[in-house]
């Protein structure tokens, strides 16, 4: 599903348009990356939750040319996904919907 389709499929739920509807996705976007940012946990209940992880430097291989390559430190995005996401996704429960707000 794409950022647009998202907004089509919101729209279609709530009394907006798709113009509002999308300013109201990129808030929740912009919302969840400036707390990733700030190095705090998202936590969307049922859903899953977001948190920075510290990946160590190593000495990483050039696969083309086999050459050693210096990978520095740095931090990463991480989703961890719900346990009633788990489900849905493995299909132990498809005839559950998820109810938003």
């Amino acid at each position: 599903m794409t950022k647009a389709e998202l907004v089509e499929k919101v729209s279609q739920q709530i009394n907006l348009t798709k113009k509002q509807t999308e300013v109201v996705v990129n808030t929740v976007f912009q919302s969840i990356t400036e707390s990733l940012a700030q190095g705090k946990k998202v936590e969307l209940r049922g859903f899953g939750s977001f948190r920075v992880r510290s990946r160590n430097a190593r000495v990483g291989r050039n696969p083309k040319s086999g050459a050693r390559v210096d990978v520095p430190a740095k931090k990463v995005p991480f989703f961890k996904a719900g346990k009633e996401l788990r489900e849905l996704v493995d299909g132990n429960e498809l005839d559950h919907e998820i109810e938003l707000g």
